[in-house]
């Protein structure tokens, strides 16, 4: 079975005096068609104006992306951003109630980055703007000069929580993982389990457990996809966990 998975798009400006564009790196595009054997399909950044419930009826599961803007701090009770601070209010208006849609449906999804912490609030979770600013925390934005770089930097470790989902694979063992960000889960949404933590206690990755699948990861594993079999894996077990929601539901339908 071909699966449709639905990426989350951002609204970004490429160059000064170029229309607004709805836009996901190709790196997510490659993850589906090359790991996951799907077809994508991109979700503009659009706010409340798209139809949520026909949308997931068209995807068999969702990704989303990271991004250079943050999850804007009225949705978990934060303190305004700083003036420099960017932000993507339309994407936050279509995720958050896509997450909860999603979920509700039994949709599986993979947040990345951003994806993370859009899923942490999405629940009712919060955010740390600035990680660096805390106590015995890791400068975890690891600003480096090229993209290029970023993509196999290896910033940190992170360790899974026995038993987990992560940690199955990663067979148990550390991983040293890329690192993009500077917000991170302060309070973890109700229902939610942590499934790996960097080695200052940042939580790295996070899982709703039960029959709806949803998993988030705070670094970037379609980054090094190609060369990393741990990042592989992450996209193609969740090809799988999407094929395999699919045809329960095909099932359901049939009996019905």
């Amino acid at each position: 079975m071909t699966v449709i998975i639905g990426i989350s798009c951002c609204r970004k400006q490429f160059d000064g005096d170029d229309e607004l564009a709805h836009a996901a790196s190709d790196t997510y595009v490659r993850a589906v068609t090359d790991f996951i054997g799907g077809i994508p399909v991109l979700i503009p950044a659009r706010g409340g104006a798209g139809d949520i419930e026909r949308l997931l009826r068209l995807v068999d599961g969702l990704i989303l992306t990271g991004s250079l803007s943050n999850v804007g701090p009225g949705y978990y009770g934060g303190p305004p951003h700083p003036p420099e601070t960017p932000e993507d209010c339309e994407r936050d208006g279509m995720t958050l109630p896509l997450i909860r849609a999603a979920v509700a449906a039994g949709k599986p999804l993979l947040g990345i980055c951003r994806g993370l912490q859009e899923l942490n609030v999405a629940l009712g979770g919060s955010l740390h703007q600035r990680l660096h600013d805390l106590p015995s925390r890791l400068d975890h934005s690891h600003p480096l000069a090229k993209l290029e770089e970023l993509r196999h930097a290896k910033a940190h470790s992170v360790h899974p929580v026995q038993g987990g989902w992560l940690a199955g694979i990663s067979q148990g063992q550390a991983m040293i993982v890329n690192s993009y960000h500077n917000q991170g889960i302060d309070r973890l949404a109700p229902g939610m389990t942590v499934e790996g933590y960097a080695s200052d206690g940042t939580v790295e990755a996070v899982r709703l457990p039960g029959e709806s699948f949803a998993v988030g990861l705070q670094w970037h594993p379609e980054y090094d996809m190609e060369v990393n079999p741990q990042s592989r894996l992450i996209f193609e077990t969740f090809g799988d966990v999407v094929r395999d929601a699919g045809r329960r539901t095909r099932q359901a339908e049939r009996s019905h």
